[in-house]
């Protein structure tokens, strides 16, 4: 065993628990660093806190003078904590979030100071919008852009800083962050929401989009994690062998949690409820050292900044607790990659919830209103979230009898098909008395009945409706949960918004009662859209076939996944709805392109060292040590040293046809590099590293990988799979 493999096992073997007291209500604290609605009550005036509660109900503007008393009781509340410093923190478009520290501290002269921050500190700050990813939108010395409070997100105190979740815009007022088009968004869907909901009822005012994701990750061993190159620099592991054993027994999933990470949880559970982030689920996930935890569902804008801190929370608490916190959608061959699920849904002011189905008819005819709609939707747009969760790191995952296929499909159960089924032969036009009875009584009323014993969830469906939510299950791990929702989110306005219009159309031109006008449009759309329902095996070669001949996409790479990113009819979409312009939309898909060229770049580049710098030359260290073997049975048997010596020139010889082919594909590999990056366009740069490039990965890694089961453990220089997976 090599001097780093065995010193990062030895410190791993030996960690002393960092132990937390989880006793006690979690009631009693969560929220504690939040400057929510509570907090607000105890520190701010009636007209401040109206304010801010005016501009999270109705998006009112706040005043600058409210804005300079909320700053003040903000920083009186914040200096109560210990803090000193505070930033505005947003979500560029790295995938990350981005903080600048500012102290309250200002000097007034006379070598005297005080602690200020004003509205203007709180309302709008100035950082450098050329150096995050902007997509073309600033030149390289046009360096201005603004980051600007979202009251609908409260602030928080992280370590000593008080946090202030902020959108990011250019000078110019393009969004270069993942906030603003998700606000947008929401603002889009509560509209078209309420507009419909009105039929229904019209004391309906807003309609609120919710979301509860599932968070999936890896705890690796901080020691283990970074004797790997490969994990420190990409996320995951380029080589190793599969262990003998892996997930095979399942005894790992929802088993025992293992001491460490147990205690691991409990230190970030307790970060989370003084965030008031409501994790509530944990368990132990399928692939050995692979764990999940769950929120309360959320307001989808909150819920996104809850998933975006969490993931950095996550790596801090790791590291005090000697863990590597892999997001990585796949960071080990051979066991299941880590997911984001994303439940949403849509609840009205009066705490309705859309997509549940209730006692009534009229109120089940809502639900079924919604849900057809959702379903439209994702029909007439499955391109554009397959884009949605397209990423170099997803890519390992979808399809991999693990997680949903690259094709978009959606599961509702047995049940809810044959409702669909009954509806679709409603009679055009006017129902007859007899007709409307049967399907208030027969059809719409049976459905809370029916839900109670639905058909068995299907795990292999990227979009299932799963009770009183749908489940968006292709969304990757390391995501960030605003991209899918934005999406999710605007393509149900427009679904909704052309609903109302042909509804209205009936009622006004053919004489239509309104609910026979609503039959006859859910009818159309249920033909419309039955292609994109699916209950079977999404893993199935069938399935695709099948899916070819319903005219679905199957865009199981990145690079052409996310060209429908810049379609007529995406920006179209965008623009109608105000989410986003054509510039902002151009801008994304470039920044997306490139980045997952530059991921495929650093990941050819750390490969071709560590085969070249680790694996090889310890292959030809041990080759030598055999080599010496052999001579000395030639010098011990003469001329029949070959009987004795046959196993050993086999190895011999094996070791170097490995070698031989890792050397040649590494030199080919960084050939098709050089070649690659000579390309200007962005688009056919990063189709290049996806159909040229990054076929080479698989087979240097076969190589690498039968060499690492020949050579002999105690110089093999990489931490294998079994101490990986299995060291806790």
């Amino acid at each position: 065993m090599s001097k780093l493999r065995f010193q990062a096992l030895n410190q791993a073997l030996n960690r002393k628990p960092v132990f937390v007291d989880e006793r006690g209500k979690r009631s009693d604290v969560f929220g504690e660093n939040v400057f929510d609605e509570n907090t607000m009550r105890q520190y701010l005036t009636k007209d401040a806190r109206n304010g801010v509660l005016d501009a999270i109900d109705t998006g009112k503007k706040i005043d600058r003078k409210i804005a300079d008393q909320i700053s003040s009781s903000m920083k009186e509340w914040a200096l109560q904590k210990g803090v000193t410093h505070y930033t505005h923190w947003f979500q560029p478009l790295t995938g990350g979030t981005a903080e600048k520290h500012d102290a309250f501290f200002e000097t007034i002269g006379n070598g005297m100071a005080i602690e200020k921050f004003g509205g203007n500190e709180l309302v709008q700050q100035e950082p450098d919008a050329s150096s995050f990813p902007n997509g073309g939108i600033r030149n390289t010395f046009e360096a201005r852009g603004y980051t600007a409070w979202d009251p609908t997100s409260p602030a928080f105190i992280y370590g000593t800083t008080l946090c202030i979740p902020t959108v990011f815009v250019s000078y110019t007022g393009e969004a270069l962050d993942y906030k603003t088009p998700l606000l947008r968004a929401l603002q889009a869907v509560d509209k078209a929401s309420v507009d419909v909901c009105k039929y229904f009822d019209k004391n309906i005012k807003k309609v609120t989009a919710s979301l509860g994701w599932e968070q999936e990750y890896f705890l690796i061993d901080k020691a283990l994690a970074a004797s790997r190159p490969d994990i420190t620099l990409t996320g995951r592991t380029l080589l190793g062998h599969i262990p003998a054993k892996g997930q095979q027994l399942d005894d790992h999933y929802f088993g025992s949690i293992p001491g460490r990470a147990l205690d691991f949880m409990r230190d970030l559970e307790t970060e989370c409820m003084l965030l008031g982030i409501p994790v509530k689920t944990r368990h132990n996930e399928v692939a050995p050292n692979q764990f999940e935890l769950a929120p309360i569902y959320e307001e989808s804008n909150l819920a996104v900044d809850h998933n975006s801190l969490l993931m950095d929370v996550m790596g801090k608490v790791g590291s005090r607790h000697n863990f590597k916190v892999l997001m990585h959608e796949k960071p080990f061959a051979g066991v299941n990659g880590s997911g984001k699920h994303n439940n949403w849904s849509l609840s009205t002011n009066t705490g309705v919830n859309l997509l549940a189905p209730s006692k009534t008819p009229m109120s089940n005819l809502q639900f079924l209103t919604f849900f057809i709609n959702t379903i439209k939707a994702v029909y007439d747009h499955e391109e554009l979230l397959r884009a949605a969760i397209a990423s170099a790191s997803n890519d390992h995952r979808l399809g991999a009898n693990e997680a949903p296929p690259a094709i978009i499909s959606v599961f509702i159960g047995q049940q809810l098909t044959k409702v669909l089924a009954e509806l679709e032969n409603v009679t055009s036009g006017k129902l007859s008395p007899e007709e409307k009875t049967d399907l208030k009584l027969n059809v719409v009323g049976k459905i809370p009945h029916i839900l109670l014993d639905n058909t068995d969830r299907n795990r292999t469906s990227p979009f299932a409706f799963t009770g009183n939510k749908f489940e968006f299950r292709a969304v990757g791990s390391t995501a960030n949960c605003a991209n899918p929702m934005t999406v999710l989110n605007t393509i149900v306005a427009k679904q909704l918004k052309e609903f109302k219009i042909e509804v209205d159309g009936l009622i006004a031109s053919k004489g239509l009662k309104k609910d026979e006008a609503i039959f006859n449009v859910l009818r159309e759309y249920i033909k419309a859209s039955k292609n994109i329902l699916f209950e079977g095996n999404g893993y199935g070669a069938e399935w695709e076939i099948e899916a070819e001949k319903r005219g679905l996409s199957n865009n199981k790479k990145t690079p052409e996944a996310l060209k429908v990113k810049v379609s007529e009819k995406a920006i179209a979409l965008y623009e109608e709805m105000g989410v986003m312009n054509k510039r902002e939309v151009e801008a994304r898909y470039e920044i997306e392109v490139e980045e997952y060229t530059s991921r495929i770049q650093i990941e050819s580049r750390v490969l071709g060292d560590i085969a070249g710098n680790h694996v090889v030359p310890v292959a030809i260290r041990y080759q030598n040590t055999i080599i010496e073997n052999v001579a000395g049975l030639k010098t011990i048997f003469g001329d029949d040293f070959k009987v004795h010596a046959a196993e050993q020139i086999k190895l011999i010889t094996k070791i170097s046809e490995h070698i031989a082919v890792i050397h040649s594909k590494v030199d080919e590999m960084i050939g098709a590099r050089k070649v690659a990056n000579a390309i200007e366009d962005s688009e056919e740069k990063a189709a290049a590293y996806c159909n040229v490039v990054l076929p080479f990965f698989d087979e240097i890694r076969y190589h690498c990988d039968k060499l690492e089961i020949m050579v002999d453990d105690e110089l093999w220089p990489l931490t294998k799979y079994r101490e990986l997976l299995f060291t806790r």
